[in-house]
């Protein structure tokens, strides 16, 4: 048996008033014909990153409307997950090396867990890649379907990584990208779906906070409320480029000098990595008390996040590659407009003028956040565009009924 992570239940009712009538039936009604159905979704890491934000919602909405659905994370260790960190830079297009010594280590765990992966399972969703070994080195035995969810852009992968993992994930039944233009190449499956992540509008991270509430919890980290809150949200990695957002906030601050910024992150047990670019980025901010630089690991959680997000003026994501990136959803979410990196998923959010700006430089950056700051009419305007367009388009009913219409595929059934 892999390790069981447990969740807390919900219900699909509660939604209601968010999403409407319309959309809550017709989920009970698309998983009716599903009923008993034994889903397992397998990642690497219980916590820290979207991934497993995600499954804490969408696992417990899965048993509400009748699934007999379970999350399971694979074991692993530093060695394995520093290959899998390496993988995760290489399929995003870094060019980083792939030694044989990395293949025989990502082969090893994978073998390892397959050995303790035990269904039976109807359908299993293995995301990304640190699992994505489980179909092959099972040979497909503890489920009848079979479902790779890639949560990373590889449409343009570095050869040798995307050579190694194809023939791995051929296997799969079922294609999960978020957008059409991951795929990359040489992928072959039966079912190919096109999904975007999304937010849980009632998570302790969303839930509607009052701006006394997070004016409160934010002052705790030493924030004056006072004064002008720029933030960015992200693991510390290297594609999130936080280094690059104290240079922007630098150039902001010349001109508004009572600017704070706070980066706030959370550090995943399967990325070693983001220590280092920690460290790096608390070198960088130097002697700056302005500059916050936060994590999991000072307390700030899913309800410090929420408050950091409601409490701060401008929202930055200026992410140089992105697989689709929540926390812009997260502040969309709660109104605010978001400048972010033209990268990923992040257009699919940031409506340019709408909702936010997308940017490709540390100046732009730098220049749509003095914008938002000195026009606070336009920026509640665009974030209350932004939040209407979250709950159209980025809500975990949606996620749900696209998992609901991919399995009745799987099955034959018409959806």
């Amino acid at each position: 048996m892999l390790t069981q992570v447990p969740v807390q239940p919900k219900s699909l009712q509660d939604y209601r008033p968010v999403v409407g009538d319309d959309v809550i039936d017709r989920l009970y009604a698309l998983a009716e014909p599903l009923r008993g159905a034994r889903v397992v979704h397998v990642n690497a890491t219980a916590y820290g990153g979207g991934v497993a934000e995600i499954l804490q919602s969408l696992v417990p909405l899965m048993r509400d409307v009748g699934l007999d659905a379970r999350w399971e994370v694979i074991e692993g260790s530093d060695e394995f997950f520093n290959v899998t960190k390496t993988m995760h830079n290489g399929l995003q297009g870094m060019d980083v090396p792939f030694e044989e010594e990395h293949r025989a280590i990502w082969v090893r765990y994978n073998r390892l867990n397959a050995e303790n992966f035990s269904g039976p399972y109807d359908f299993a969703v293995i995301h990304d890649p640190q699992p994505a070994g489980l179909h092959h080195f099972t040979a497909g035995k503890p489920a009848r379907h079979w479902i790779w969810r890639c949560h990373i852009d590889t449409s343009a992968p570095t050869p040798a990584f995307w050579e190694f993992l194809v023939p791995y994930l051929n296997g799969y039944g079922a294609g999960i990208f978020t957008m059409r233009e991951y795929v990359g190449p040489g992928l072959h499956f039966p079912h190919l779906a096109i999904i975007a992540p999304t937010i849980d509008p009632l998570s302790p991270k969303n839930r509607s906070m009052s701006s006394d509430e997070a004016r409160r919890v934010v002052a705790r980290f030493g924030v004056d409320t006072e004064r002008p809150l720029m933030l960015q949200v992200s693991r510390f990695d290297p594609w999130k480029d936080p280094l690059g957002v104290i240079d922007a906030y630098r150039l902001v601050k010349a001109h508004v000098p009572e600017l704070q910024l706070a980066l706030v992150g959370s550090m995943a047990s399967d990325d070693p990595e983001g220590w280092s670019l920690y460290d790096r980025t608390l070198r960088h901010a130097g002697e700056d008390f302005d500059i916050h630089v936060l994590h999991n690991f000072h307390g700030v959680g899913n309800e410090e996040v929420n408050a950091f997000q409601t409490a701060a003026d401008v929202v930055v994501q200026k992410s140089l590659r992105e697989g689709f990136g929540l926390v812009v959803t997260e502040a969309l979410w709660k109104g605010k407009p978001v400048v972010g990196g033209r990268a990923g998923g992040i257009p699919l959010q940031v409506i340019e003028g709408q909702t936010g700006f997308l940017v490709e430089s540390v100046e732009a950056c730098a220049d749509r956040v003095l914008y938002l700051l000195r026009f606070p009419e336009e920026r509640a305007r665009m974030g209350e565009r932004g939040r209407e367009h979250v709950r159209r388009h980025f809500l975990i009913t949606r996620l749900l009924e696209d998992y609901l219409r991919l399995f009745l595929q799987m099955e034959g059934q018409s959806a």
